[in-house]
Formats: structure tokens, C-alpha cells, sequence
């Protein structure tokens, strides 16, 4: 009997490759090259679920997400915080001191900076941390590295010249599992949960300060605000947000019809629960 897949960007040996087998070892990871390509596999059934970073600690939001999240018809059900390493890796024989390039995703990149700085590397940018080691695999070259994560090594037969290259070791990716099913089972109502939403605030004045003015009063606790432009419009009306707590709770329920009262778009993305990673240290 064939696997359950689940969907992510990137080549194989990726950080989210590395997180569906942790967080998901009974499904098969699907490799796909664009954000836009993994959301499709799930939203036509090829993949169950999809495995999709949003934010990093170091770097911030993975900005194309935040965009295809709404229009995507996906359901959020789940978050996942993965700790994040990088290593240097190259062709067999190649040593550091003959490496003068450094190849990855820009946002790998960024997260690796005071290193690469310090190793006095120029950078070259592939389209995903993993691609980078497939590339240099596919295309041996003395002066170049990869930085990507362990599993990439192990994969494309590189060697790794330096571990945990990141500039911060707390350095965290969070994930977002989404499904194609319009009504999946809500979460057990014994776990803190939390609630994804997008909202357009009508054209008055004052009309997000009145929107968000529900979630104070009722005392919900709203844990991300973000604007966005929509259809190259430059305004900021269009918003994703996360709150604690679901629906159902009267708090959030008050703060929800208040909140609608002065938008003209608000739909729910998904409840979830809240990911344990959040409450350690």
C-alpha cells in the first residue's frame, strides 16, 4: 500500500523535507519547485497535506506565502517550529580554504551572513537551500559550497566543511500543515488553539482602529497583524492575522462580530492547535 504524500517546497533534503519526515514520518515527502506548485498538489489531492514555512526568527516571513495563503482554498490544521541549521558542504576533496562562493536560497544565505562574511565568501543565489547542494552535486566545482541543511549532504554525496554555520542557534522556522478539506475536525477542545483569519477593512475613517478595538475589549490576545497589498494597489487594507483562542469561545466570537462590522472581507483560514514549541523556555 502506497504512502499518504504531503507536499512542500524545495529539492529533496531541504529544512522542509527534514520537516515533514520529523513531524510526519508515515507520509511520503512530495518535492515540488514553487510554493504555487506545492499548494496545487494538495488543493488536486496528489499530496494530503502540505508542509509550508512562513516566518523564520532571523529573517522574517517568507513574504510569497502570506500572498498565496488566502487564495489558496487551503485550511491551516496545523503549526510546526523547527529548529534551523545550515551546514557549508562541497564536492569530496574540496577543502575550505579552496572555496571561494557560497551558494543558497537568499534567505539561507541571510540567515548564514556573519559567517560567510567571515570566511570572506561572495554569494551566489539558487531558487532553495537543497537545489544548491544538488547543483554543486551535478556540477562539481572547487571554489563553490552549498549551504544547506545536513540531510542535503547525505543525499547528493557532498561533505560537510563547517557545521552549524547559522548566525543565531535559536535560529527557528515556523510551518503551517494545510489541508484541501473545506471542514476539517476541529481540535480537541482540551488544546490551546489558535485562529488564522484574513480581513478588508471598509474605506472609513478610523476603521481598523474600530475593527481591532473588539479584540481589546473582549480580552483576546491577537499574536500577528499584517498588511499586505492587494491587486498592486498601494493601500493597506487587506490583512492576515492570528489570534489565541477559536471561535467558539465567547471572547473571540464578540471580537469577530465586532470586527466584521467594519470590514467587507473576513474569512477564517483555520484553527489549529497551538504548536508546544511556543510555551518552552
Amino acid at each position: 500500500m502506497s504512502k499518504r504524500r504531503i507536499a512542500f517546497q524545495g529539492e529533496l533534503g531541504a529544512n522542509s523535507h527534514e520537516a515533514c519526515a520529523t513531524h510526519f514520518p508515515d507520509y511520503e515527502p512530495a518535492p515540488h519547485d514553487s510554493f504555487e506548485d506545492a499548494f496545487d498538489a494538495v488543493k488536486r489531492g496528489d499530496c494530503e497535506l502540505g508542509m509550508i514555512p512562513v516566518e523564520n526568527s532571523i529573517a522574517g516571513r517568507v513574504a510569497d506565502v502570506h500572498h498565496l495563503l488566502p487564495e489558496s482554498g487551503l485550511k491551516i490544521i496545523g503549526e510546526r517550529f523547527k529548529p534551523i541549521h545550515f551546514q557549508l558542504m562541497a564536492n569530496p576533496g574540496v577543502k575550505l580554504e579552496d572555496v571561494k562562493v557560497a551558494m543558497s536560497m537568499p534567505i539561507a544565505l541571510g540567515q548564514c551572513r556573519k559567517t560567510i562574511r567571515r570566511l570572506k565568501l561572495k554569494t551566489e543565489a539558487t531558487g532553495d537551500t537543497a537545489g544548491a547542494a544538488k547543483l554543486l552535486a551535478e556540477n562539481p566545482d572547487p571554489t563553490k559550497a552549498a549551504v544547506s541543511p545536513a540531510l542535503a549532504a547525505e543525499i547528493y554525496g557532498l561533505e560537510i566543511l563547517q557545521r552549524d554555520i547559522e548566525d543565531e542557534h535559536n535560529n527557528t522556522t515556523r510551518f503551517l500543515v494545510m489541508t484541501a478539506d473545506k471542514d476539517p475536525p476541529p481540535p480537541p477542545f482540551t488544546q490551546p488553539c489558535i485562529t488564522s483569519f484574513i480581513f478588508r477593512v471598509r474605506n472609513l475613517p478610523a476603521a481598523l482602529y474600530k475593527a481591532l478595538g473588539g479584540f481589546a475589549t473582549n480580552g483576546v490576545n491577537m499574536i500577528k497583524l499584517e498588511s499586505y497589498m492587494e491587486n498592486g494597489a498601494f493601500t493597506a487594507t487587506f490583512f492576515y492575522s492570528e489570534v489565541d483562542g477559536r471561535p467558539e469561545d465567547r471572547n473571540v466570537a464578540r471580537a469577530f462580530e465586532e470586527l466584521q462590522f467594519f470590514s467587507e472581507k473576513f474569512e477564517i483560514l483555520g484553527v489549529y492547535p497551538a504548536d508546544p514549541f511556543r510555551t518552552r523556555g
